[in-house]
């Protein structure tokens, strides 16, 4: 699969006049980050274009560029997009509009925020999610919430010193646990390292 993605040029770009992202909590040194193709995002594009799609809802958290999202709504599958910028809706609408494809579902997630309409979903996908200290515990808790009662969940991670913390709380969550190599060459050259890790819960096993 080949896509055109609009991004950011690089890190440095900020721009929020109305202080929408900041109001938001999302401080300028954090606000690009949203705007990149990042190699665990190509990793993670990669896995779903062999993923079995078949009748499942599935959600992106944090998807940023959702390039991810973008293969599964490619190939059929039911996806929601989430995150929490501002602009990424923007951002969406033109990849959607560069690569010939039609509408996808996104919707605004705050991970903290308790009361939410996403719903529940029977698959759940994100890439490079735990970098700072407090999001391991409000990642897993945010899945749990929106996990329904059979959920595969698949997060690829490039070996963060918050992974284990990360995998301890989906474990006290009565998440069964995989972890496997994401070692890989990407389509640049460029070496990949990093983990898949998944997870899976059957509610009418416990």
């Amino acid at each position: 699969m080949d896509f055109q993605i609009r991004s950011l040029l690089d890190h440095q770009q900020y721009h929020d006049p109305d202080h929408e992202a900041e109001d938001r909590g999302i401080l300028p040194e954090s606000w690009p980050l949203f705007g990149q193709v990042w190699p665990s995002s190509l990793v993670l594009a990669e896995a779903m274009r062999t993923m079995d799609l078949q009748g499942k809802r599935i959600l992106e958290v944090g998807a940023g560029l959702a390039l991810a999202s973008l293969v599964v709504h490619r190939r059929g599958g039911n996806i929601t997009a989430s995150d929490y910028h501002p602009l990424i809706p923007t951002f969406l609408d033109e990849n959607l509009r560069l690569n010939d494809l039609g509408p996808l579902k996104y919707q605004s997630a705050d991970w903290a925020e308790m009361s939410s309409d996403l719903g529940q979903f029977d698959m759940i996908i994100g890439s490079d999610l735990i970098y700072e200290r407090d999001q391991p515990s409000a990642l897993a808790d945010f899945i749990d919430r929106h996990s329904a009662e059979v959920v595969d969940v698949l997060i690829v991670d490039p070996n963060r010193s918050n992974k284990s913390k990360f995998c301890r709380e989906m474990r006290e969550l009565e998440y069964e646990q995989h972890i496997s190599s994401a070692n890989c060459l990407l389509g640049s050259g460029e070496a990949y390292k990093g983990s898949f890790l998944h997870f899976q819960r059957d509610d009418a096993l416990l």
